[in-house]
């Protein structure tokens, strides 16, 4: 069957868990891992005209639910877009930066991490059962971005809205990283902290 004609798959097939809060798989998400210098107009401008949005500040995010920038360190950025654009986009960008003689890594990670997202009045109440991350409102604003522990595993933490937020992790912990989440927010309104 050619390539094109299959269907992206989540490790979690969609998996959702509704209780106090909704832990819901995104699905297939295109993901670019960019490295190179933050403030290198040479290297942020064509990033920048890809991504369709400015480049964040540090421990934040710009863009939408399909775009996104996320500031992942002082020399990396993920940029989120629909999956199966970073294929061609990926080394599209890096020719591009190649050719003007920016030093950069650009690389395709869509298949590498899943993207979980937590919703509910109650966000704060489990994300703090599984992160050392402080994730009191004043700490971590709509728009902030983390990347930390949930348990054992590494991930990141994007946050959105007071009722809503993204967790991003390897693939390889997937389903555990689930299983945490919704655990975590299925007694979530017990706790009243926040």
């Amino acid at each position: 069957m050619p390539e094109s004609m299959l269907e992206p798959v989540s490790p979690l097939m969609g998996a959702i868990s509704e209780g106090a809060l909704t832990v819901r798989d995104a699905g297939p998400t295109g993901m670019i891992a960019l490295r190179g210098d933050l403030s290198d107009p040479a290297f942020t401008g064509p990033v920048e005209a890809l991504a369709g949005v400015p480049v964040p500040g540090v421990w934040q995010a710009s863009g939408s639910d399909t775009r996104a920038l996320l500031w992942m360190s002082p020399d990396e950025l993920l940029l989120l877009m629909p999956y199966g654009e970073p294929r061609s986009a990926a080394p599209r960008l890096q020719a591009e930066l190649d050719g003007q003689g920016v030093f950069a890594l650009v690389q395709d990670v869509s298949d590498m991490r899943v993207r979980l997202k937590i919703e509910g009045s109650q966000m704060r109440e489990a994300l703090a059962r599984l992160t050392p991350a402080d994730v009191s409102p004043a700490a971590f604003r709509a728009g902030s971005l983390r990347r930390t522990r949930i348990a054992q595993a590494a991930a990141a933490i994007y946050v959105l809205s007071e009722e809503r937020a993204e967790v991003f992790c390897f693939r390889s912990v997937a389903d555990y990283a689930f299983r945490l989440l919704s655990g975590a927010a299925r007694n979530a309104p017990d706790f009243e902290y926040f």
